[in-house]
């Protein structure tokens, strides 16, 4: 006879009765991580729902795209969605994804990590019966985010499940489509709906690799803003005196313009604080991973850690001496990290250091000779035009040769007016 379930809305069916292989997309977890983080900083009210959109071949079902959902409440207070809107929804994602064609393989939501509570289900029941039989249900589980960051768990915080109707007895028949009951004959009694964990694995594509490795370099100079900060700037900027001339405005907006382009990173920017943010984090690994060590080395009795062997065993103590072994290695292999000749590797360093400027200062030479030729054929271009004004006019030119044959021929030449 199978154990008891803690959680009644659980099959006592293992999930290797199935069959079903559920491939996940990386895509799915992004998109229902940035919905839950939105949906938790702007304070919206109502549950966390959204759907899954993928392919399903035979036993396997892949979920590759997901969307949020609206949700309305019913007369006796159940939240289901919201059908028309659903549907046009819907109907918009399977005309945006025809090569291949996505459909609704199942839902998500936020649940315990005991897993489907009773008010999951009305929800449920209206996806199986208006769209899809063999829907399954993706439950995001918060505490565990938590609870893994305290304990170092890398496990995804979210499980997997289908669902299948059976008898509350010992007897049970597992509709694999979801909504298929059948009944065994002699058996009375109402089949319920259950839902059954099933295993998952995760499977990427080459654009969602590029795409996660995009999202993965933007986290480093991800900065979290305190709502406090921003309504108290906004109060100042509210209650700052405003004067009855036109030229104040414009100058407080280009100023907060200002700030607003001065705050913004370059890629440069971003790629050296994910590289320092990914080298901080190492750092810290090794640091905890070495008090993880003494703190294992320390709780072993002092006469163990020294040269002598310790004269009478202490009781009740079991050593791992393969873990010793593997940390007497480790010591052992710390000299290579220092090199044997410290006055020869200062010297062959400081010697590749001095390579290294000069070449950075050949550079700033050559960029110093190209910006003075630079500088002397714009002075060229510069002096010909100052040159070419200095020039006079045609009609002077002619007069002033004029002028100066008469002063040969030893008399003055009239100008074009008769005068002398």
């Amino acid at each position: 006879m199978a154990e008891k379930s803690p959680n009644p809305l659980l099959s006592t069916h293992k999930a290797a009765d199935s069959g079903l292989r559920i491939l996940l997309h990386p895509l799915v977890l992004l998109t229902i991580s940035d919905y839950i983080t939105r949906h938790t900083l702007r304070r919206h009210q109502g549950p966390v729902v959204g759907a899954l959109l993928g392919q399903q071949n035979g036993r396997e079902i892949s979920l590759e795209h997901a969307f949020e959902c609206e949700v309305v409440q019913e007369t006796g207070g159940d939240m289901i969605l919201h059908d028309s809107w659903f549907k046009d929804r819907l109907q918009q994602f399977k005309d945006v994804h025809k090569s291949p064609a996505l459909d609704l393989v199942g839902w998500f939501t936020t649940a315990p990590n005991s897993g489907p509570q009773p008010h999951h289900i009305p929800i449920h029941r209206q996806i199986i019966h208006n769209h899809n039989e063999s829907a399954v249900f993706l439950t995001f589980h918060p505490y565990a985010v938590l609870e893994g960051a305290m304990h170092g768990n890398k496990k995804l915080p979210l499980s997997i499940y289908e669902s299948l109707y059976e008898h509350d007895g010992t007897t049970s028949q597992a509709g694999g489509d979801g909504d298929k009951t059948m009944r065994v004959d002699g058996e009375e009694g109402p089949l319920n709906l259950r839902f059954r964990e099933l295993p998952y694995s995760v499977e990427t594509g080459e654009a969602e690799m590029i795409s996660v490795d995009f999202v993965a370099r933007g986290l480093g100079n991800a900065t979290a803003v305190d709502a406090t900060t921003k309504k108290s700037a906004k109060g100042q900027a509210s209650q700052a005196p405003v004067g009855n001339g036109k030229g104040k405005e414009p100058e407080t907006k280009k100023e907060v313009n200002r700030v607003d382009d001065s705050s913004v990173l370059s890629v440069e920017d971003e790629e050296l604080i994910a590289s320092l943010t990914t080298r901080s984090n190492a750092v810290k690994m090794l640091h905890s991973r070495i008090q993880i060590l003494r703190s294992y080395l320390s709780s072993l009795p002092p006469s163990y850690l020294t040269s002598p062997p310790p004269e009478e065993p202490p009781s009740e103590t079991h050593l791992n001496h393969a873990r010793l072994r593997s940390i007497q290695a480790l010591i052992n292999r710390l000299p290579l990290l220092v090199p044997a000749d410290r006055a020869a590797f200062e010297r062959e360093a400081l010697a590749e250091k001095n390579d290294v400027s000069l070449v950075a200062l050949l550079g700033s030479l050559s960029r110093s000779v190209k910006d003075t030729r630079e500088l002397g054929r714009k002075f060229g271009i510069v002096d010909q035009a100052r040159l070419s004004a200095k020039k006079s006019a045609p009609g002077d030119e002619f007069f002033a040769v004029m002028n100066e044959g008469a002063q040969r021929k030893g008399g003055p030449v009239e100008d074009g007016f008769g005068m002398g």
